[in-house]
């Protein structure tokens, strides 16, 4: 495959896989989170290396997964104590990833991790850092990381599909009928900081952000069915990502960028054109009474 083609394969997995997680997110109400543990998967990062001293390894993986589990615990906690759900998210996240951030500083030294890295990601260096799989060859680490990923997050989502669809719709039904609600809930945002930190490297927080919440919020505009929202949302993180490469080659741009961008105008035109909740159609759709 060409080097192109393994940095539009690279984009693609992750507009697959944060797009799907993303549906759950935005059904859930909790679309700020996909931010919060974004950023805060960096403290997990960082306390891995300053542990093991190695900048690769499941060890990496390890640490961002409890990262985002304590910030799911603490917004959690702080919200069942009366603090709102915003002011939780955003008082954890600042807090969180501000500590990554100084341990960055002060801790780190001369190994390649920083926060420009962290925030922006570098997927034109995905393509040098392969690794040998049996019966593939030589294939970019990033990408393998992150199909292996996207295999988990399918597999989960159809394993526990019944659960997932009952607990982001109607968590009381839900726990009345003997799903483990609170159990669901932290798997979840164990796959949310899995499907973060796989990402993290390769494409940086602000795309894994957009990934996780625009494909999704323009998925939600052109359907009501979870199944198709699912399909829709991961196709439009891939179009994004794809377009997105395209426009940053011809501005001579940040690729990361252009991608995120690209989500952003995929939700304008669901938000103009989408035939029931969309702008124009609206405008054009005769007043009814459940209009007024």
């Amino acid at each position: 495959m060409t080097y192109t083609g393994w940095i539009l394969l690279t984009a693609s997995l992750v507009g697959l896989s944060c797009g799907m997680i993303g549906v759950f997110l935005i059904l859930r109400r909790m679309a700020m989170m996909a931010d919060a543990i974004s950023h805060t998967v960096l403290l997990g990062i960082v306390t891995a290396f300053l542990i093991t001293r190695e900048l690769s390894g499941i060890h990496m993986l390890i640490g961002a997964i409890i990262a985002g589990l304590l910030t799911a615990v603490l917004v959690q906690w702080f919200h069942s104590r009366g603090v709102q759900q915003d002011a939780s998210i955003g008082v954890v996240f600042t807090t969180l990833f501000a500590i990554g951030v100084i341990l960055i500083a002060t801790q780190v030294g001369n190994a390649h991790l920083d926060t420009k890295h962290a925030l922006m990601g570098e997927i034109t260096f995905v393509p040098w850092e392969k690794i040998s799989v049996p019966w593939l060859g030589e294939i970019p680490e990033a990408t393998f990381i992150l199909a292996v990923v996207l295999l988990v997050v399918v597999l989960v989502i159809a394993a526990f599909y019944k659960e997932w669809k009952i607990t982001s719709f109607d968590p009381a039904l839900a726990a009345s009928i003997g799903i483990p609600v609170v159990l669901m809930h932290y798997v979840f945002m164990s796959l949310v900081s899995v499907t973060t930190v796989a990402a993290f490297d390769a494409v940086g927080a602000i795309m894994v952000v957009a990934m996780l919440i625009t494909p999704a919020a323009s998925a939600y505009l052109w359907t009501d069915r979870l199944s198709v929202m699912l399909v829709l949302s991961g196709a439009f993180g891939v179009l994004s990502a794809i377009t997105g490469y395209y426009v940053a080659v011809w501005l001579d741009t940040s690729i990361s960028g252009s991608m995120a961008f690209a989500t952003g105008v995929v939700f304008l035109l669901s938000f103009l054109l989408s035939p029931k909740h969309g702008m124009i159609s609206r405008y054009l759709r005769p007043y009814t009474v459940s209009d007024l």
